[in-house]
């Protein structure tokens, strides 16, 4: 836990306009160990809960206007497909070029801790269109969250979200013809608690021997670790409060606690070992300097490297937790970052 409020005045790392975002931003703040998940979920249905998911959708929708990123020469549509092996329905956004040109895929997994947020938000919206223009058809499913529904409706600990994201992964790959996606260009990718699920999709293809069904990861400051601070990873103390607060135990107990506790790799991939990801697809591990999760993606990529996987490596200076997806704080940034994962998902 922070010892002391954290002052971005007094942090010489980070880039000019994230200091003013976070000094117009609350605080981050401690918060209280919870007693189980159904807390959670009785909280985030509660009108206080309500009113905080209507500002961030709010404040979001100011991301995708003309000014961020013109949606002139692109294709937006929705379609809804069923969940295995659970039947749930959930609703898929589809965003590519308006053209029916056979180009390679993105499926891009939002944030939120496995626990809230949504692909429909206007920051997720915004960075689809970014990606899209690069030439890819980026396929965003608004999986099941854990805590507060996304537009599917529902919600389920884990492995309902999981089960969601790779169904997607599943989906495209039996569809790609009718999607005008070239099957052997395939990339999951996904940031914060999308950045788990992306590993976590990949872990779950590798034990049922569909592994070739993707052709790389490209995972943006993952949450993987579940309980904070983490005595290894150095990051989690001196980052901690910075835009996150990770001191409570609700990071893990909204998932499952179970998974977390029987350290289930797919549920968490911090637990996997060395021989859990051999074979994995070209990885690609991109971390916040300023962020309380920087080491456990760093940590994730170095075991990477000792499994034998294609990994790269890369930390953006200066910036905090997924500065990439608040695509008006830092546009040049977002725009590098989207830049680095469309080459790498059509070379």
């Amino acid at each position: 836990m922070s010892l002391m409020a954290y002052d971005p005045d007094t942090d010489p790392r980070l880039d000019p306009r994230l200091r003013e975002l976070l000094k117009a931003l609350p605080a981050a703040t401690p918060q209280d160990n919870v007693r189980s998940r159904d807390e959670l979920v009785a909280a985030a249905a509660s009108p206080a809960g309500l009113e905080a998911a209507e500002f961030v959708r709010a404040v979001t929708d100011a991301m995708d206007v003309e000014e961020v990123v013109p949606q002139a020469g692109l294709r937006v549509s929705t379609i809804s497909i069923v969940s295995q092996p659970d039947g749930n329905t959930i609703p898929l956004q589809i965003i590519r070029p308006d053209d029916d040109r056979v180009l390679p895929s993105v499926v891009y997994i939002h944030g939120g801790g496995m626990a809230t947020m949504s692909c429909t938000l206007g920051n997720y919206r915004a960075w689809g269109k970014i990606l899209a223009h690069h030439g890819l058809v980026v396929v965003m499913p608004d999986f099941r969250n854990s805590v507060q529904p996304s537009s599917s409706g529902d919600i389920a600990p884990f492995p309902g979200g999981l089960n969601d994201c790779v169904s997607t992964v599943r989906y495209v790959h039996e569809h790609a013809n009718e999607l005008g996606i070239d099957p052997t260009h395939i990339t999951v990718a996904g940031e914060s608690g999308g950045g788990n699920l992306t590993l976590a999709t990949a872990l779950r293809l590798k034990r049922e021997g569909d592994l070739g069904l993707v052709r790389g990861l490209y995972a943006l400051c993952p949450y993987i670790v579940g309980a904070y601070p983490h005595p290894d990873l150095p990051s989690t103390v001196e980052n901690n409060g910075i835009f996150l607060e990770l001191s409570s135990n609700e990071t893990y107990v909204g998932y499952g606690e179970e998974a977390y506790t029987s350290k289930n790799p797919e549920a968490w991939p911090y637990f996997a070992q060395v021989e859990d990801l051999v074979g994995l697809p070209p990885t690609v591990i991109s971390v916040n300097e300023c962020d309380p999760l920087r080491d456990e993606g760093i940590a994730f990529y170095r075991r990477l490297l000792a499994a034998g996987v294609a990994a790269r490596g890369r930390c953006v200076l200066g910036t905090i937790h997924g500065t990439e997806l608040i695509p008006i704080a830092c546009p040049d940034i977002t725009a590098s970052t989207a830049l680095d994962l469309a080459t790498f998902a059509t070379k």
